[in-house]
């Protein structure tokens, strides 16, 4: 009886188990899944809200690309600044004041041409068509990319002089 033969042919192949199945997921799936929809809901959130937030800034784009008058894009960036930053900062400044405030903004420099016309505005020598340009071009970048610049708020030192 000890054939190998006749042993071998009782022989059966292995039953394997069933495959693992993808769903339901482990317990700590779930929380991996709640986390990153928390994270998406977040990041929607916010992308919303910063949308909402620059919808001045798209208007004012929209605006400037009918202007073709330098004092009208001088006052449209004036009304683009009131509507972020509060009146009595922006509404008084002029001249050279106004300008450095509108640079200090903004990250690129502004030329001499479109500082000309923003501080000498309608009583100045008409512009040319280039120094329109130059400033829409500065007025485009300002508006889609500025920063609003808003004067130091007193700190707890000056507060405990008093």
């Amino acid at each position: 009886m000890n054939d190998p033969a006749a042993s071998l042919a009782h022989l059966h192949d292995l039953v394997l188990p069933p495959a693992v199945p993808w769903w339901p997921p482990a317990p700590g799936w779930y929380a991996v899944f709640g986390l990153a929809l928390a994270a998406v809901a977040r990041l929607g959130w916010r992308s919303w809200q910063r949308w909402r937030a620059n919808a001045y800034r798209r208007a004012a784009l929209r605006e400037l690309q009918s202007l073709r008058d330098a004092a009208a894009i001088a006052e449209l960036l004036r009304r683009t600044a009131l509507a972020v930053v509060p009146r009595p900062i922006v509404a008084g400044m002029t001249g050279a004041a106004w300008a450095d405030w509108l640079d200090a903004g903004y990250g690129a420099a502004m030329s001499p041409p479109v500082r000309r016309l923003l501080t000498s505005g309608a009583y100045g020598r008409p512009p040319a068509d280039q120094e329109i340009e130059a400033l829409r071009d500065y007025a485009a970048g300002w508006i889609a990319h500025h920063r609003p610049v808003l004067p130091n708020a007193p700190t707890n030192d000056s507060m405990t002089d008093q």
